[in-house]
């Protein structure tokens, strides 16, 4: 056996290998049971919020955790075909060959920085497939719906509850 063919079949075997780990169906990865992808979406709220969100600690984070409930409540009364759409989309995001489609790299979106959250968001925005800019319209209207959906942070908009006189 020559060296190039060692080597040439070697190659060919690590490459199949690491394909089939990919290719192999499971479960998403849930991070302590989070089967409602709270920590997915409270990494890609910041940077599809940038600007929106306060910039103390404290009141940021309890401006995220206002928005994670909003989205669920958002998500409970899509369509169901909707639901279903989205969830599919939400587990390729937290599979590792679903990233790698998705965006050309295999590290989860919870150990990137922000800067290459934003980038990504960004291909994404202006992808050549009208499928990757579905996915991304639809997690930055959910994602924006959601947050200000909340009355608490109608302010920076400069909207008003309307009130209504009653007279008497």
């Amino acid at each position: 056996m020559k060296r190039r063919t060692f080597l040439t079949g070697a190659f060919a075997g690590t490459a199949v290998l690491a394909l089939g780990v990919n290719l192999y169906p499971s479960d998403p990865i849930t991070i302590g049971g989070d089967t409602q992808y709270r920590v997915l979406f409270s990494v890609l709220i910041p940077p599809l919020l940038e600007g929106a969100l306060p910039d103390v600690v404290s009141q940021r984070k309890l401006a995220i955790d206002t928005t994670l409930d909003a989205i669920q409540t958002s998500i409970s009364v899509l369509p169901v075909e909707q639901q279903a759409e989205l969830m599919e989309l939400l587990a390729l995001l937290e599979s590792r060959l679903g990233l790698l489609i998705l965006t050309g790299s295999m590290t989860p979106l919870m150990m990137r920085s922000p800067a290459d959250l934003t980038n990504m968001l960004e291909a994404w925005r202006f992808h050549y497939l009208d499928m990757v800019q579905m996915a991304y319209l639809g997690l930055r209207e959910l994602i924006l719906a959601s947050y200000y959906a909340t009355p608490a942070h109608w302010g920076k908009l400069g909207y008003a509850k309307p009130t209504f006189l009653l007279n008497a």
